[in-house]
């Protein structure tokens, strides 16, 4: 099935990239908002982040969330708590929606390259979700590569899907389980999707892919074409080394889930997608996977963002599409949890 058959397809989202004459991947250029944000970016980083290194990028990252001026929407509760893990705790924050529960359950997987990233780097994203989905959500702090290489990561966040399923009481759940994440995380969320329905593990009901990092191919266009915007070739290939070691684990379907051989026993989904990320064309593919494989999928692509801009929700990076974004994300996880 082409793109365009793809978004005219029933449950794909029209509303964005498309055009009387087809459907439009990209603008001729980022939104100037974006181009702001990424301005204000370069400003504080002096050096590129293979140079930095692991434990540079982490304090640039800190100093970030610190010159950050944040006005955080309400919640009804956040809650930082521990569960068993495959190599030691896991560390989770729970968002609890405002007024009574139960409520579905969310859980949460940052991006960053699977080197960078944690709570709070998406405590902002996550509490803008849990408004827009009614939902709770668990945001989980997998270990991070380099020093613990694939697959811990992925460990980490099957070991938190199977806690949220198997303890309802204690996160007041009404039985709906869906996943989201967001880059790395939306691999993540890919990858334990494919686990649970493999190894007839919990039962999801829906998995949100936020620009996820699967499928990504140096021939495709959006790589040619897009490296630079935020993400550029070396940083793409420091994060690769740093998580996969060797490109033998790329072509583990837990690793790339584009991979797998069958998809059908996954759960419906969205996958957001950006006109000039990079990693695009990586989404659009597993999307084509997805629906080949009988499952439902709603796709949403924004021309004019960047990889990154859904989580571009602070004061001083306030771009409306991000809004827009989990606004949509939020609408399409309570409907795939009501069905």
């Amino acid at each position: 099935m082409d793109l365009e058959a793809f978004l005219r397809a029933d449950g794909a989202d029209q509303s964005t990239g498309r055009e009387d004459d087809g459907p439009r991947l990209a603008t001729n250029e980022p939104h100037p908002d974006v181009q702001s944000v990424m301005r204000s970016r370069e400003r504080l980083r002096p050096v590129s982040l293979p140079t930095m290194g692991a434990r540079g990028v982490r304090l640039l990252a800190k100093l970030g969330l610190w010159l950050q001026d944040a006005d955080p929407p309400a919640v009804g509760a956040t809650t930082d708590l521990t569960i068993p893990g495959p190599d030691g705790d896991i560390g989770v924050r729970r968002y609890r929606p405002e007024g009574p529960g139960p409520y579905p359950t969310v859980v949460f997987y940052h991006g960053g390259g699977f080197v960078i990233g944690n709570l709070e780097t998406h405590d902002l994203l996550c509490r803008h979700l849990t408004v827009e989905s009614g939902c709770e959500v668990v945001a989980v702090d997998y270990r991070l590569a380099p020093e613990h290489p694939f697959p811990a990561a992925v460990e980490d966040a099957y070991a938190a899907l199977e806690w949220a399923a198997d303890n309802p009481p204690v996160l007041d759940s009404d039985g709906g389980l869906a996943v989201a994440g967001d880059s790395a995380g939306g691999n993540l969320a890919a990858v334990v999707s494919l686990i649970a329905a493999e190894r007839d593990g919990p039962d999801l009901d829906y998995q949100s892919l936020i620009y996820p990092a699967v499928g990504s191919r140096e021939d495709h266009e959006s790589m040619r074409e897009y490296t630079g915007y935020v993400l550029d070739e070396d940083t793409i290939r420091w994060f690769d080394e740093c998580y996969y070691g060797s490109p033998v684990h790329r072509r583990n379907p837990y690793a790339d889930p584009t991979r797998a051989c069958d998809l059908s026993g996954v759960p419906p989904a969205t996958i957001v997608t950006a006109g000039f990320d990079p990693l695009r064309d990586g989404g659009i593919a597993y999307a084509r996977r997805l629906v080949g494989d009988g499952v439902s999928v709603r796709f949403r692509n924004y021309p004019d963002m960047v990889h990154g801009f859904v989580g571009m929700l602070s004061e001083s990076e306030d771009v409306e599409r991000a809004h827009e974004a989990v606004e949509a994300i939020g609408e399409d996880l309570r409907e795939g949890l009501d069905g």
